[in-house]
C-alpha cells in the first residue's frame, strides 16, 4: 500500500518492518520441517513460512482474558470471549528471500455480526500486505471469528466426514503434533492464546477435548505438504505457488493422528493442489487449495 493510499484509507492500519532472518525459519524447520533445506541467505522463503515472521507484539495489558489481542491498533475491541482462526485467502505475487527487509501493512477488512444457532458471532477479516522495496510480494486476508462462551448444553453439530478424501487422494502424509511442538509454535510467533497450552482453559472455557493446534500452524503444514509433494513436478513446468485458500472446519487437537490427503489437477489457469486434513475418524479438520502459476 502506498503512503498516499494509506493516508486516504479510513480503515485502521498498522505498519511494521522486519528482516527475513535465517534464525526464525530455522527454528520452524527444526521443529516441523526437518527434511526441508537449511535456510540460506538469498534463497527463497518457502510459501507459507512468512507466517512465522512478524510475531504478535501486543503488550500484556492489551490482551484479552483468553490471551489474544484486545487492542492491537487495528481491530476494535469485541465483547465476545472466544476467538478462532477460520481460514484465509492469500496471493503470492513474488517470492520473499532470506535477508529481505519486509514491510508489513495490516488493515481492518470486513466486520460482520451474525446470530447463529449457538448465539452471537462476529466475523472479522484482517488484510495484510508484505512488501519489499515498495513492491507487494504477498497479499493475504485472514478470517477470524469471535464467539460467545462455550455452552456445554448446546446441541453438538454433527461432524463432516469424508472418507473418500483419503481413498481418492494421490498421496497421504501422516503426522501427530505434540504439546512440545505447540509450545514452540506459540513461542516462535509470540502467540499467547491460552487454548494452545493451557488444558484447563481449553477444556473448561472453550469446551474442547484437549489443546488446540494453532490455525496459523495448520495453514503452513497444509501448504508445506502440497509444496513438498508437487514441488519437483511444478519446478519442471516452471511453476510457483500463486495462491492459497484455507478453511478451518473442525478443531485439530494435540496428540491426535492426522492425515493430510492431497491431489493435484490441471486447470485452465494452472495446476491446483487440494489438501484435506482428516482425523482418525475421517472428520474434515481443514482444507487447502494451492494454485500454481
Amino acid at each position: 500500500m502506498s503512503d498516499d493510499a494509506a493516508a486516504s484509507d479510513p480503515r485502521p492500519t498498522k505498519t511494521r518492518v522486519e528482516p527475513i532472518a535465517l534464525g526464525q525459519a530455522e527454528r520452524y524447520r527444526g521443529t516441523f520441517a526437518p527434511t526441508d533445506a537449511t535456510p540460506a541467505q538469498g534463497a527463497e522463503l518457502p510459501a507459507g513460512w512468512e507466517g512465522v515472521y512478524f510475531p504478535f507484539d501486543v503488550a500484556l495489558a492489551d490482551l484479552r482474558p483468553d490471551g489474544t489481542p484486545a487492542r492491537d491498533g487495528v481491530l476494535p475491541e469485541i465483547d465476545l470471549p472466544r476467538r478462532m482462526y477460520a481460514g484465509e485467502d492469500t496471493e503470492f505475487l513474488r517470492p520473499l528471500r532470506y535477508g529481505d527487509e519486509v514491510t508489513q501493512t495490516t488493515a481492518l477488512g470486513s466486520l460482520v455480526e451474525k446470530q447463529g444457532s449457538r448465539g452471537r458471532l462476529v466475523f472479522v477479516d484482517l488484510v495484510r500486505e508484505l512488501a519489499v522495496g515498495g513492491e507487494v510480494a504477498i497479499r493475504s486476508t485472514w478470517h477470524d471469528v469471535f464467539l460467545e462462551a462455550a455452552d456445554p448444553d448446546a446441541p453438538v453439530r454433527p461432524p463432516r466426514r469424508e472418507p473418500e478424501a483419503a481413498s481418492d487422494a494421490a498421496w497421504v502424509d501422516e503426522l501427530a503434533l505434540d504439546a512440545r511442538q505447540l509450545f514452540r509454535f506459540s513461542a516462535l510467533t509470540f502467540n499467547t492464546h491460552l487454548i494452545h497450552y493451557d488444558r484447563g482453559w481449553a477444556t473448561g472455557e472453550e469446551g474442547l477435548e484437549d489443546l488446540l493446534v494453532h490455525g496459523p500452524l495448520t495453514r503452513i503444514l497444509l501448504v508445506d505438504a502440497a509444496r513438498r509433494r508437487e514441488e519437483r513436478a511444478q519446478r519442471e513446468c516452471g511453476r510457483a505457488i500463486a495462491s492459497l485458500q484455507v478453511r478451518a472446519t473442525a478443531p485439530m487437537l494435540v496428540d491426535r493422528p492426522l492425515r493430510l490427503c492431497g491431489r493435484t489437477e490441471e486447470a485452465d489457469d494452472g495446476a491446483v493442489t487440494r489438501v484435506t486434513a482428516l482425523d482418525a475418524d475421517d472428520v474434515v479438520l481443514a482444507t487447502a487449495e494451492v494454485r500454481w502459476r
